[in-house]
Order: structure tokens, then sequence, then C-alpha cells
């Protein structure tokens, strides 16, 4: 940022968390949303504030969006909310109570959101389709009689690319749509009968605060950043965006040159963490496995809400951290592969993309998990969501109040119940606002290309080959191999019935073959052989399942933190003894 010069950049969060990583409905296109935007500005009940009533029916019986859809989208929304996480656990503990869908529909239509702001949200799911012009619609709601796109249509709508991470998607999204944005906020009397702005409309002050959910700034280089209508009614930008106080509004045109003068890319996103950001080297425990890989972090400079992780490369090590570094941190792991990492901290939200052949163990995700192009990796997480897309042969076991979304491109995927803890996750659950119930981790809701329900069905049918319910016997606890201080001792809230019944009845065999063997009365020689045999056999296990590489590279090496040896020491999780870590899943 040059010295003296006001700046706004796009926010990181909203296109980041908040844009479905999916193509989405035409239905949410452009002429649709300003139909929208002046039905709910001339309607009571819909402004300032929308409630999940009013909500679902337009959704529902105007834009003709099925049900599961339309609360997607409100409580996606709702997750960019700035909640504190005692009323997070108390919205859960109201949901948990709630025993019928009548219940159910209740406790939601208490819900309510910014009537702007979600007109907002609801643009931005432009950023990842195909092409972001906008086809003219002449009628005035979606007509029940539209065709539905043929599978060559939404085969091709596939291959979108993903810009949630972005900034300079993020960037050109801003200065090429700037100005439908601000048509949305204009109220319906300063529009044509098309939706469009005229010539001489003005924009409420009180609009332009709903603004902020896309755009923040700052009025010099160090200064602290600000809403973007703080920045807009004094200083420089006062003249220059036509800001009267009086009318307490701006000039739609002159706002609009305002705000494209002065807009720019974020200056901590992830082109400033690639080029400038803080390089950390965490546990090194192959000779070498980490040269070409690269973590760096912009957590030293950024804001609350944009601090931010990237780890690049990781291949054949493991990774284990719990620190100030990674609490409230959004992390990107990418192009990881026969890595296994463990990052056992409060976290804000996790992209998993394009690894294989991985374990990653997370410590609680406030908001969202998303596994894109990805090939034989298991998560473990408790997240606010999970979303799994264009990725095959992957195993996630989650702990969600949400139900996690199957997007396109998936082949083979396993959803399994969370099923590890460590000693400090119930606090960091706490700090999050995550709670153990509701948890539907096995009611996936599956979205097509065109971002509507492709399926209703909670079971996959014996044809769908897209995901499965991990088989209770074929589960194991997975343990954490490392020392931290906490009082955590159990999976928190317990295993589903038919998961916990598995294991006891593992444990009933493994305790009658400990009975056999005592019973066997074998001499010393025979002891010595059969001790030999299980020893075999267990390294067998271990070679073929690749878990013989994680053990060995969990032996704790000579610190080699680029940090203050005492800083890194204090971060570092302190790695059991080798005779009583075993990472992979237990088994008798």
């Amino acid at each position: 940022m040059e010295a003296g010069r006001v700046a706004i950049w796009p926010r990181m969060e909203p296109f980041l968390l908040g844009a479905l990583q999916v193509a989405p409905s035409s239905k949410l296109g452009l002429p649709y949303l300003r139909k929208m935007a002046i039905y709910v500005q001339t309607r009571d009940g819909c402004f300032p504030v929308l409630s999940w009533p009013r909500w679902k029916r337009i959704a529902c019986g105007k834009l003709l969006l099925p049900e599961d859809v339309a609360w997607l989208y409100f409580e996606t929304f709702d997750l960019l909310v700035d909640h504190r996480p005692q009323q997070r656990l108390e919205w859960a503990e109201r949901l948990s109570q709630c025993s019928s869908k009548s219940e159910l529909d209740h406790a939601r239509n208490m819900l309510s959101v910014d009537t702007l702001q979600f007109l907002l949200f609801l643009y931005i799911q432009q950023l990842n389709r195909m092409s972001l012009r906008t086809s003219l619609i002449g009628e005035e709601w979606p007509s029940h009689r539209a065709r539905s796109p043929s599978p060559s249509e939404r085969e091709a709508k596939i291959s979108y690319q993903n810009r949630n991470w972005d900034d300079q998607a993020h960037l050109s999204f801003m200065q090429s749509h700037l100005a439908e944005i601000l048509e949305l906020l204009a109220e319906p009397g300063q529009l044509s009968p098309s939706g469009q702005a005229q010539r001489d409309s003005q924009i409420s002050r009180e609009a332009v605060r709903s603004l902020g959910l896309l755009l923040e700034g700052a009025a010099d280089h160090g200064k602290p950043v600000q809403p973007v209508h703080r920045l807009l009614v004094k200083g420089p930008l006062q003249t220059q965006a036509g800001y009267s106080t009086q009318s307490r509004s701006f000039p739609l045109r002159k706002l609009l040159s305002c705000l494209q003068r002065c807009l720019t890319l974020i200056p901590f996103g992830i082109t400033a963490c690639l080029n400038s950001g803080k390089k950390q080297i965490w546990s090194q425990q192959v000779e070498g496995a980490m040269k070409r890989a690269m973590i760096a972090r912009n957590t030293h400079m950024a804001p609350a809400g944009s601090k931010m992780v990237l780890m690049s490369q990781v291949f054949k090590q493991t990774l284990a951290e719990t620190s100030d570094k990674l609490t409230g941190a959004n992390i990107k792991i990418h192009k990881c592969s026969e890595a296994f990492i463990y990052l056992l901290s409060p976290l804000r939200s996790v992209n998993v993309d394009k690894c294989r052949d991985s374990t990653v163990v997370l410590g609680p995700v406030q908001t969202c998990v998303h596994v894109h192009s990805c090939q034989n990796v298991r998560v473990v997480c408790a997240a606010g969501r999970v979303a799994i897309g264009a990725s095959s042969h992957c195993t996630i076991h989650a702990m969600t109040p949400t139900r996690p979304q199957l997007l396109p491109g998936n082949t083979d995927i396993t959803l399994g119940p969370f099923h590890t803890f460590y000693p400090s996750l119930e606090d960091h659950m706490a700090s999050v606002g995550l709670a153990v119930v509701p948890n539907v981790w096995d009611q996936p809701l599956i979205l097509g290309t065109d971002g509507l329900v492709s399926s209703s069905n909670n079971s996959p049918s014996s044809q769908d080959t897209t995901h499965k319910l991990l088989p209770p016997s074929e589960f194991h606890t997975l343990s954490v191999p490392f020392q931290m201080e906490g009082d955590t001792c159990e999976v928190p809230g317990g295993l589903p019935p038919a998961y916990q019944a598995a294991l006891d009845e593992k444990q009933k065999r493994i305790q009658s073959w400990q009975k056999t063997v005592m019973e066997a009365r074998l001499n010393k020689e025979q002891k010595r052989q059969f001790q030999e045999l299980v020893e075999l056999k267990f390294h067998e296990w271990l070679l073929d399942t690749g878990h013989r590489q994680e053990l060995y590279s969990l032996i704790p090496p000579a610190v080699t933190s680029l940090e203050d040896p005492k800083e890194a020491a204090t971060d570092r999780i302190r790695v059991k003894d080798r005779k009583h870590s075993r990472t992979a899943p237990e088994e008798g």
C-alpha cells in the first residue's frame, strides 16, 4: 500500500468461507436477485432483517429452490456471522432438544439475518460460475416448466475453477461486478422497472454499512483495518464518494467511481503470504524429506479472521503442532503426499487441496473443512461444516452439526464417526462454540453441478458409488500419539451405538485370545517363538498399511525451527516415548 493512500480491498472470509464451492444455480443470477431486492424492501417483515420463514417463502415459492438448499444458504451465511462461542453452544443445545421436524422448524423460525448483507452473500455465489456473464431472462420468477440441464451440460459445468482461495480472483470479481452490487443496495424507488439504477440514484449510509460484508480497508499503511463505510464518511474519501451528512447518503455513480479507484489486493491474503509471509519449519524427522516442502504464515501481521497458514508439498513426513500461531487461522494443506499431519489447535477453517495418500487430524474447526481434488486421504475433524468435492477413495471421520456437503466429482467417499481425542480437545471445542450434539455426520447433502440437491436420501442406494457409511465391522478408533495438558480422556459425546458395539465385540475377542494364550501353558522356548511370530506379523501389518513410516517419523529430532528454540520448544507437541506411540487404528 502506498503511503498516504486510502486502500480498500475484498474481505477474505466471505469468498473463502461463504461462496459454496460449486457452480451456483442460475436461479441466483442477477435478474432474480434484483427482483428479490425490490421484493424484500417493499414487504413487511423482510427488511432490515430477513427471517428464515420469509426467506424460505422466497426461495421455495419464488426462486423454486428445494428447502434443503434454501436452508444451506441461510445456514452458511450464519457461519460468517461473528457469534460468540457461548451463543453457538446455546443454539446447539436448543437444536439437540428438538425431537421432531415441527420442533426443528419452530427453532429455525427464530433465526434472522441482515437482509442486505444476505443479498450480497447470495450474489457472491457467482464466484465459482464458469462464466460470470449473467444470462438475460425475461420471466418474473423461474418457471416450473423450465428445462432441466442435460447430463452432458451438467458434466460440462463440473470443471469450474475453484476461486475461494484466490485473492486475485476476489479482486477481479469485485472490480467487474461492483456496479451490480451497489444496485442491489439501492432503495426500490431509485431503480428502474428492470431493477437497474437510475443516473441520480442514491445509496443510504445504512446500505453502505452492509457493504462491509465484502469490503474493508485502511487509511494508510500500518493503520488499523476498518469497515468500508467508516472510511467513506470521513477524511479524503468523504468528498470523493460524495457523502452528504444531511441526507446521510451517497450518489451511486460517485460512490462507484471512488471505490473503483481505491480497490486493491488484500495486503495479507494468500498472495502476500506466499511472497512475504513468515516461513516456518516444524519437526523434521526424515532426512531430506522437507527439502521441497513450504510452510508459510501471515499470523504475525494479519488481523483476526484473516490469519492464514499455508502448508504445501509435505512429502513422507509427520508434522504435528499445537500453537497460538494456529489458533483462529485459516489453514490450506496443498499438494501433500504420504504425509501425516496433526494440527491440534482451535482453527477457523481448513482446506485440504490436491493431496494424496495422507492422514490429516485436526483440532476443532469453527467454520468449514473442505476436501477438494484429493485421493486416498483420511481426514479426522470436528467442524461447523464439512464439504468434499472432486475427490476419490477418501475417508472422513467427522463430528458436525450441519449435513456434510458432497459436491460434484466424488468417487468412493466413506463417511465415519469422529473417533479420536486429545487431552485439550473439549476445551478447544468450547472456545470455537462446537458442541457434541447435534451431530449429523451420517446425513450427507448431495449437491449437483448446478448447486441443487441431486439426492435427498440420507443413506446411499445400492447403485450410488459416490459415498457410503463406514461399516461398523471396519471401524477402529484413532490414537493421537502426543502428550498434552487437558482433561479429555475419551471421544467427546461417545461413539454411535453400532460402532461402540463393534469395538466391544473386538475387545471381547482380544480378551478371549489373551485367555487362550495364558491357558496354553507354553514353556520358555515356545513363548520366545510365539513372541517372534507375533512381532513378525505386526511388522508385516505395519508395512502393508503404511503405518511403519508414520511410527518412525514420530521419533523426536533435535530442534530445527528457524525461530527461537525456546519458543519452538514451548509450541511443539511433546512426542511420547516410541514404545507407547501408535498412530495406527487401535486393533486387537
